[in-house]
């Protein structure tokens, strides 16, 4: 079965837009569905076998229509709050999951790349992880040339991971920290997006599922203080008990106070805290061979920027080439 031509869902995402340029660096053709195409286009712009359309993913006829003539299908899409203009979780996970099976069948493709998640399934303490489990129900029932994904939280340049908390510790003296104590193993996105461009030729992945976690499991109050060491802002942490998670998690989902903290990217809701009663690790090889890289190196590289001192050795850099130019 050769792919030469790619539909990916979700691709002007986080995760997306590190799949795009794999997927074209390879040599790939590349579509990606969105509801904001020049936004797109600006994150996408200079991968030059890749074309944004404007499709509503959620409208089955709008997505066969863009699938048509694909030969895999990817779907990227999650959503990790729901409600306020965002679709729900059942329609971003199990509904959209539904839609894109029935699109592959009517558009004879047999290929499709899921995105999941680590402990995704009915019994899941969470309706994040339980329609996440519907969705993969839904993907191995298809009978098409499937693999899922299930990653640990994913990090790298333009995460909403270890930066959020970059933003907390910019913002606040005191971390008070919900579930200091829940467990993660993080993921480099540039790994993930490999393993999803290496299954597309890779014929003993279909029908398989894959748990993608990174090579150190973190507490995450390490988390937090590792992120404070390497941008220069280490502050207490306060850790919270359950109770006190709950409620600092109920306050943060109050209209409009929901509104703001979504903006700035650091709303944590009940369900999030409900997700991480079970920790994110695994203990399963990396794929296809591939060594996961390090949290430590590759967080500095994005996260050290926003260190005074980097700021500093930045505008000394800038204010000597343009003095060089001057003198030329």
């Amino acid at each position: 079965m050769e792919v030469t031509t790619v539909a990916v869902l979700g691709g002007s995402g986080f995760v997306g837009r590190h799949l795009c340029s794999a997927l074209a660096a390879e040599g790939y053709r590349v579509r990606v569905a969105t509801r904001d195409r020049e936004r797109a286009r600006a994150r996408l712009i200079l991968l030059p076998t890749v074309e944004v359309t404007d499709v509503d993913i959620h409208d089955p006829a709008e997505l066969s229509a863009f699938v048509r003539g694909a030969d895999a299908v990817v779907n990227l899409v999650g959503v990790l709050h729901q409600g306020s203009g965002q679709s729900s979780f059942r329609q971003a996970h199990a509904e959209l999951a539904r839609k894109v099976v029935t699109a592959c069948r009517e558009r004879r493709i047999a290929r499709l790349l899921h995105m999941s998640a680590l402990n995704a399934g009915p019994d899941g303490p969470s309706e994040y992880l339980r329609t996440k489990g519907e969705a993969e129900r839904i993907v191995r029932e298809s009978g098409l040339a499937w693999t899922v994904f299930r990653p640990s939280v994913i990090f790298g340049q333009g995460d909403s991971f270890l930066n959020l908390f970059a933003g907390i510790l910019k913002r606040f003296p005191v971390v008070p920290l919900a579930a200091p104590d829940a467990r993660f193993q993080p993921v480099f996105v540039e790994d993930v997006a490999a393993v999803f461009e290496r299954s597309l030729s890779h014929v003993k992945s279909h029908g398989q599922s894959y748990e993608l976690c990174g090579p150190k499991v973190y507490r995450l109050r390490e988390l937090v203080e590792l992120v404070g060491t390497i941008t220069g802002r280490r502050r207490p942490i306060v850790g919270l008990n359950d109770t006190l998670s709950y409620a600092q998690a109920f306050v943060m989902e109050l209209f409009p106070l929901k509104q703001i903290l979504r903006a700035l990217g650091m709303l944590v809701t009940r369900d999030n805290l409900d997700s991480m009663k079970r920790d994110s690790v695994c203990v399963c090889e990396f794929p296809f061979g591939m060594t996961p890289r390090a949290l430590e190196g590759v967080a500095f590289s994005y996260l050290g920027e926003r260190t005074p001192r980097a700021r500093y050795q930045a505008l000394r850099s800038r204010a000597q080439r343009q003095r060089q130019g001057l003198e030329r």
